[in-house]
């Protein structure tokens, strides 16, 4: 299963799909969520998708108690931009539907049933009026619109193209999409001419940070989570770097980029510049072992590793394929705290959902 629907966290500093089981932050024999910060909350409620022709099926969601009410409402992660020009999950209560990744869809165009639900400082990015239909077979994810979807800045094309592709590969039946305008495909985006590859996934990036590159393509493509937003209301965005081809190991590229927050950007980050690993990541079974130097603890004397550290490094590494959990040693010890004082004795996994604030 992918890392996109597995799937979050004040930052204490200021303040984005796929799903997994095993032990969480405080341990035990089910799975914990990661910590949310002051303003942010996140849950675990996965949207499980049946294929059909035309339309994907959620699962009931209950309480898990015997006798339990089928909730009328799922949570589901839509990528919209924030005031400052990024994409960002946010995930909202819809009403419950049976076509859920053409409901997602419907409610990022603007002025449509998603105005009310707008977290401030937040639009919708595909114009209004759209139409659209969804059809999902064998992975990919065929979204077709209205001519009315032409109507858009070109500024906002990239955004639009990266929130359509995020938000509909939050499903677990969803890998890759197709785009097509009036029933014919497209292979490039209509306003500024942005192409479209054949079958485009969440490899593509989000967010793309080039600031530091000199020679694309020599590079791949490494999504990593910073905090954005302000005092009031903080959140995790996910930024694509690009890093040389030829770094074989991508946990410690994760790392790296974390201890810098991108070029020009308002976006920070609680890694100390001088974190760094002692030994070189173990990854088995679905698990990260990292062994870090202090610098990655918050406070020295009590052990202590902040929330918004932990929760940019498993959202970041769980978006490295085959990465499920990470646990964290300093020193080669394990005897390691999170915010609240609580020992990190169970590896952590990544919540199902990024970014469940109230607004």
């Amino acid at each position: 299963m992918s890392n996109k629907s597995k799937v979050t966290m004040a930052v204490t500093i200021l303040a984005s799909s796929f799903w997994l089981s095993g032990c969480g932050l405080f341990g035990g024999e089910e799975k914990k969520e990661i910590d949310p910060p002051k303003d942010v909350s996140l849950v675990e409620d996965e949207s499980s998708l049946k294929e059909t022709e035309t339309n994907v099926e959620e699962k009931p969601a209950t309480d898990g108690e015997e006798g339990a009410v089928e909730s009328k409402t799922v949570k589901t992660e839509l990528y919209l931009i924030d005031k400052s020009g990024y994409v960002v999950p946010q995930t909202l209560e819809l009403p419950k539907s049976e076509a859920v990744a053409k409901q997602a869809l419907d409610y990022l165009v603007t002025n449509g049933p998603v105005t009310d639900k707008l977290p401030n400082g937040f639009r919708a990015v595909i114009p209004a009026d759209t139409q659209i239909s969804v059809n999902i077979k064998d992975g990919v994810a065929v979204a077709d619109f209205s001519p009315e979807f032409k109507n858009y800045q070109k500024e906002d094309e990239l955004k639009i193209l990266q929130a359509i592709t995020w938000t509909l590969t939050q499903f677990d039946s969803v890998e890759k999409i197709q785009m097509r305008i009036n029933g014919e495909d497209i292979s490039e985006m209509p306003v500024n001419g942005t192409p479209i590859d054949e079958n485009i996934s969440r490899s593509s990036g989000i967010n793309i940070d080039t600031s530091d590159v000199v020679d694309i393509s020599n590079t791949k493509a490494l999504t990593v989570y910073y905090v954005g937003g302000d005092e009031e209301y903080t959140y995790y965005v996910p930024v694509t770097r690009r890093i040389s081809e030829t770094v074989s190991d991508n946990v410690t590229a994760v790392i790296k980029e974390l201890t810098k927050s991108p070029s020009g950007s308002s976006l920070q980050t609680g890694f100390m510049s001088d974190v760094a690993l002692l030994d070189e990541p173990k990854v088995a079974e679905g698990k990260v072992s990292l062994n870090f130097n202090e610098n990655i603890l918050g406070s020295f004397k009590e052990k202590k590793v902040s929330q918004e550290v932990l929760d940019a490094l498993v959202l970041s590494l769980t978006e490295q394929k085959g990465i499920e959990s990470v646990e964290v040693q300093v020193q080669g010890s394990a005897d390691v705290l999170n915010e609240e004082g609580k020992k990190l004795s169970e590896p952590v996994v990544r919540p199902e959902k990024v970014n469940t604030g109230s607004f």
